[in-house]
Order: structure tokens, then sequence, then C-alpha cells
């Protein structure tokens, strides 16, 4: 097992009770926000609402999850435009599938989240614990 397999592992969403519609909608607010901000919405709200842990465990972890997914965006994004650069236009479309792929997964957490589920996006880095 190597260093990096607590870094890509998903943990384990908070188990419980379902979380009340005002908490639903704040972690619904947190994946969307980072289709039109990108990281900086989800990490307002993180931020906002990680120092009220007990009552607010649902959008705390829903607004790390989508914050993280944010950043590997962010990162899947430099490489797929140096990929673009250094192969003279050919892989032209990487950018694109990227911001693709980032806005479906978005728009899924964001629909699980307001269902009250706690959504794992499957290819972002945990960087914030």
């Amino acid at each position: 097992m190597s260093e990096f397999d607590n870094v890509t592992a998903p943990p384990p969403p908070p188990v419980g009770a379902i979380a009340p519609q005002e908490e639903r909608t704040m972690a619904l607010v947190a994946h969307l926000l980072g289709i039109f901000t990108w990281f900086v919405g989800a990490l307002i709200i993180w931020l906002i609402n990680k120092d009220a842990q007990p009552r607010k465990a649902f959008v705390i972890d829903q607004s790390k999850e989508a914050l993280n997914f944010q950043i590997t965006l962010t990162i899947a994004f430099v490489a797929a435009f140096i990929l673009t650069v250094i192969s003279f236009g050919i892989l032209f479309f990487l950018p694109g599938l990227v911001g693709i792929a980032g806005l479906v997964f978005s728009i899924i957490a964001a629909v699980k989240a307001n269902n009250g589920e706690a959504y794992r996006y499957p290819f972002a880095l945990r960087l914030i614990k």
C-alpha cells in the first residue's frame, strides 16, 4: 500500500439520519457553485460551516468533497492544456472533455446531495481533509 492510497481513496460518507433540508440545500449549492465560480464557492461554504462540526456535518463533508473535486479539475485542466500545446493541437479535445466531465459529475453530486446522500466523486484527489 502506497502513501497515495489514502489521498485517492474516498472516505466513507457520514453515517446517520438524513440531513435537514437546509443542510441538503447548502450541499447542493456547494456542488453547483463549482460550475460557475471554480473552487471559490465550495471554499466559502466550507469555511463558513467548518466550525459548526457536529451540527453541520453533512454540509462540511459535501463542501470539502466539492472543493477537492474542483482542485482536481484545475489540475486536470492544466495538464490537458499542456498536452494540447505539446501535441501542437492534436489533443485539442482534452480540455473540453475535462470540462464536460466536471459539469456532469457536479450535477450528479448536486442531485445526490439534495436527496440527502453523501456523494463521492470518483476521480477526486482528497487534498483537504
